[in-house]
């Protein structure tokens, strides 16, 4: 995923087996899911809406989730050597499922998909992000992009707009410093990984989309013009001093609370950050705005960056594959879209082509459902950009993530830091490690 959830706790087994107890029956064959981190309420939600009304409405089936925490990743790994592990395999991106496919451990899905419905159900850009080699493997349990988030309140007092080009987000920090605010609420203490964030936002924001789609295809260098502004641009933010004095020591939750009480004008981040808002907007939820992230001359506004935050697959050892398919199935319904939304916002987002069945009512606040279905719309129209954690390679990602510290830092230019990351993207490219990029 693109950042850590909440600690886990040792309530998870008995919260799954209660809600999954009473439809358990002698004859049902179990689906393993092993998840990542999970907080007690969030284990005991996924109880409610999924392990318990699935294996009510599947007796022969028995789902089990296993909460492996933190550690998930490398466990999963080690079990998918060994063929075994879960029957719901779940990994942080693309480029994992690429991996697996290659390695034979994943179930291919293009017969489930056309016996299901799955084709016409989800979005065509998502099937296509599952494919390794012209086959389907994985499907992604939520997607997200970035924008945005600001005060509406604040911006009211100050008598400000909403920012729609880079200009005017300019102008607006700077006016936001002059009344003694930070201009971004930013910060990666507990996740380095929040360096993409930015990174994606001016590559997609300023570069533009169509820039970044002919990099990631090889038509051109990641050292092309467009993106030596576009890390100019955040150099002479973070010069400017927009994300404080303490990005570093500032954790990712903490940096979007400050939106709330308007220590920070705005917070450039991602959609997942509506999980929060219920903690940090309290009572005064009419107040937390969401918009597209300004644009450059020249770049259509507004741009949402795609992601993929967890895909979901079959374990090709699996011992149900008819219960595994069952599970996904159901996952991606309206029906546990419709209940998981209304009390998890912000991680459950499945690739629904169509929600005008979904009622989230009011427990769901407006600006979340607004932005989801912006977000929808702007995939199915082909008008999105590209997050760097959904695209790119991991050692090119990787070091995208931590050699913008250089640039912040004065190590290396702007100019610089791109030729390392093109070499980078060039030798994995040629490995074949780049994960798909659909056509445009």
């Amino acid at each position: 995923m693109n950042m850590p959830t909440r600690p886990t706790t040792s309530t998870a087994a008995a919260l799954v087996l209660l809600a999954s107890s009473a439809a358990t029956a002698s004859a049902a064959e179990r689906v393993v899911w092993w998840y990542e981190a999970a907080n007690p309420d969030q284990q005991r939600h996924l109880a409610e809406v999924l392990v318990a009304p699935f294996n009510a409405q599947n007796p022969d089936h028995e789902l089990t989730i296993d909460y492996r925490g933190n550690e998930l990743n490398r466990q999963l790994r080690v079990a998918m050597l060994a063929r075994s592990g879960p029957d719901v395999v779940m990994t942080p991106g693309p480029s994992y499922v690429a991996s697996m496919a290659q390695a034979g451990q994943l179930l291919p899905l293009d017969d489930l998909a056309q016996k299901l419905g799955w084709n016409d159900r989800l979005l065509e850009v998502f099937l296509d992000l599952g494919r390794f080699e012209g086959r389907l493997y994985a499907l992604p349990k939520t997607y997200e992009t970035l924008g945005l988030f600001y005060n509406r309140r604040v911006f009211q007092e100050q008598g400000w707009t909403p920012p729609r080009t880079i200009a005017e987000l300019e102008a607006l920090a700077e006016a936001a410093m002059a009344a003694g605010m930070t201009p971004f609420g930013a910060g990666n203490s507990n996740w380095q990984g929040a360096n993409e964030w930015h990174v994606t936002l001016v590559l997609n924001s300023v570069a533009g989309p169509e820039a970044v789609y002919q990099a990631l295809t090889g038509e051109i260098p990641w050292t092309a013009a467009p993106f030596v502004e576009a890390i100019e641009t955040l150099e002479r933010w973070w010069d400017a001093g927009y994300f404080g004095d303490h990005y570093l020591s500032t954790h990712t939750e903490q940096a979007f609370g400050k939106v709330a009480t308007g220590a920070a004008a705005m917070s450039p981040t991602g959609t997942w950050n509506f999980q929060y808002a219920p903690i940090y907007f309290d009572g005064i939820e009419d107040e937390l705005g969401f918009t597209g992230f300004p644009s450059a001359d020249g770049v259509a506004w507004p741009i949402y960056p795609l992601g993929i935050g967890t895909t979901l697959s079959i374990s090709a050892a699996t011992d149900n594959p008819e219960g595994s398919a069952a599970v996904l199935d159901y996952v991606f319904s309206q029906e546990f879209y419709t209940q998981i939304n209304k009390v998890w916002q912000a991680e459950w987002n499945t690739p629904l082509r169509d929600l005008s069945g979904v009622e989230l009512g009011d427990a769901v606040m407006p600006q979340y459902t607004q932005a989801m279905a912006d977000l929808a719309r702007a995939v199915d129209e082909q008008n999105y950009g590209y997050t760097s954690w959904t695209f790119l390679p991991p050692a090119t990602n990787n070091y995208l993530i931590g050699g913008i510290e250089e640039v912040w830092f004065g190590r290396v230019t702007p100019a610089e830091y791109l030729e390392r990351l093109d070499e980078t993207f060039q030798r994995e490219r040629a490995e074949g490690k780049v994960p798909l990029v659909p056509a445009r």
